[in-house]
């Protein structure tokens, strides 16, 4: 569910079921070209859609970081910390260009990167995402 479909009465009758917001980081640098910007826009789409579609009532997706690498990830792990604090049980950072590392972003409770994309096992990335997702809510309910 994106955060713009909540509509302010219906917050707190939601609020129990969606526990878990989604921040979708794109890791645009400024030197790409339009036809660049439209491609990478598309591709963090379907990643997300991985998580968003399957687990529709329990996600909130709040609006991406669009420009930066590396010296906006405090930014982004005071956004995960502030999140959880005003109620998200978990907070999920997803982005298909950056390779987000666990020291970077300790308040993000899952980092979706290119490297739970390729394929281990013989399991498809989308698979080895919800895979993550669920591990994610299991052991957190114990």
């Amino acid at each position: 569910m994106k955060f713009s479909e909540i509509e302010p009465g219906t917050w707190e009758e939601l609020r129990p079921y969606l526990d878990t917001c989604l921040i979708p980081v794109t890791g645009l640098t400024g030197t790409e070209q339009p036809y660049e910007v439209v491609e990478a826009l598309e591709k963090l789409r379907d990643v997300m859609d991985w998580v968003e579609v399957p687990f529709h009532g329990r996600v909130v997706t709040y609006p991406s970081f669009q420009y930066g690498e590396g010296e906006m990830m405090p930014h982004i792990n005071e956004v995960c910390r502030r999140l959880k604090r005003s109620g998200f049980a978990y907070a999920i950072v997803i982005s298909d260009r950056l390779e987000l590392r666990r020291e970077q972003l300790p308040d993000a409770d899952l980092l979706i990167t290119p490297a739970l994309f390729l394929p281990t096992e013989g399991k498809l990335s989308k698979q080895r995402v919800m895979e993550e997702v669920q591990l994610l809510w299991q052991e957190g309910s114990k």
